[in-house]
């Protein structure tokens, strides 16, 4: 089940902590030769904006994209040797420039004018951006192997609003602005400014999941707005989250929550356990990316696999993607 998250909404939305947009991409790559899941988070507050990379048993490293509260300016160009934790003879390098990226509106993550990349013994293992030729000229690359290109396989991102909910994602090589709005017992989805889904009686069809065409492919569409629907009932006026998932093929790759998606789900579960009004229990599973929208797309596609363990296939990773979006209301 999902995480509940009956929380005081004026408490959580106030914090100069809560994020304005956190976003974690999964991609699959290697590592010194070793197949690797490296996963990106991307968190962007009032006075703070990061990035935290993160390859289980290998290393983890935040970045900050503005070097100070009230800053102006982000970051300078930078690069850092790491040694892997579960191998101490193998070093490799990250290489990173934000100082010209261009960001969507309230976005986390960069939509061009930047790079990421690692390299390990003079091999270009992972890329990400349009500034290879910037790379190049600033690490002294030249001639540099590149091996193959890291594939997506999920995208999960927190979006915050009070009833209409945007994301961009890229469904198989193109790029299309997803919609969500949810109000008066009724949920629609957008895609592209058309609307693909309309759904009536939430308080009956809370769960759910029906098939889209995005571009010419066939999407599942999965809904979960359980919280919503109880939080308008009785004295429990808290809000919570709806959880949303597209999922294309045998779906994606759902690692564990850390670094700042992970402060942000506890700290709505531990104001869900202080509220005012009985609540149903809480679990005190340390895998927050647990979700029924999960679990049933998972029995859906090939009979039920836990999705709950550090880092989880949705189906499977054989030419899947899935972007699961968490809608938090803020009143």
């Amino acid at each position: 089940m999902i995480p509940a998250c009956f929380s005081n909404s004026n408490t959580l939305s106030n914090s100069s902590e809560m994020p304005q947009n956190l976003i974690t991409c999964i991609y699959q790559t290697q590592l010194c030769n070793s197949p690797t899941y490296l996963t990106l988070t991307w968190s962007k507050t009032i006075f703070s904006h990061s990035l935290t990379i993160h390859a289980a048993d290998c290393f983890s490293i935040s970045i900050s994209l503005n070097p100070a509260t009230f800053s102006f300016f982000r970051a300078r160009p930078g690069y850092k040797s790491i040694y892997l934790t579960h191998r101490h003879y193998q070093k490799i390098k990250l290489y990173w420039d934000f100082t010209q990226a261009e960001f969507p509106q309230n976005s986390a993550d960069p939509e061009s004018s930047f790079y990421i990349a690692i390299t390990c013994n003079n091999r270009l293992e992972f890329f990400l951006g349009d500034l290879l030729n910037e790379l190049t000229r600033r690490s002294g690359l030249v001639g540099a192997r590149y091996s193959a290109e890291a594939t997506l396989l999920s995208r999960r991102e927190h979006v915050f609003g009070r009833r209409n909910y945007l994301t961009r994602a890229m469904f198989m090589g193109s790029k299309h602005e997803i919609g969500i709005e949810c109000g008066g017992g009724v949920l629609k989805v957008k895609v592209d400014g058309e609307i693909k889904l309309v759904v009536k009686r939430l308080a009956w069809k809370f769960r759910g999941n029906e098939r889209i065409i995005v571009g010419g492919v066939e999407v599942e569409f999965y809904w979960d707005v359980f919280n919503w629907v109880n939080s308008n009932i009785g004295t429990n006026k808290c809000n919570g989250h709806g959880v949303f998932m597209f999922q294309i093929g045998e779906g994606g790759v759902w690692p564990e929550m850390v670094g700042p998606e992970k402060r942000l789900m506890r700290k709505s579960l531990s104001l869900a356990a202080t509220a005012a009004a009985p609540m149903p229990a809480i679990s005190s599973s340390p895998s927050l990316s647990c979700s029924s929208v999960l679990q049933w797309a998972e029995e859906s596609s090939d009979g039920g696999r836990s999705s709950c363990s550090s880092s989880t296939k949705s189906g499977g990773s054989g030419g899947g993607f899935s972007l699961l979006l968490y809608a938090w209301r803020k009143d």
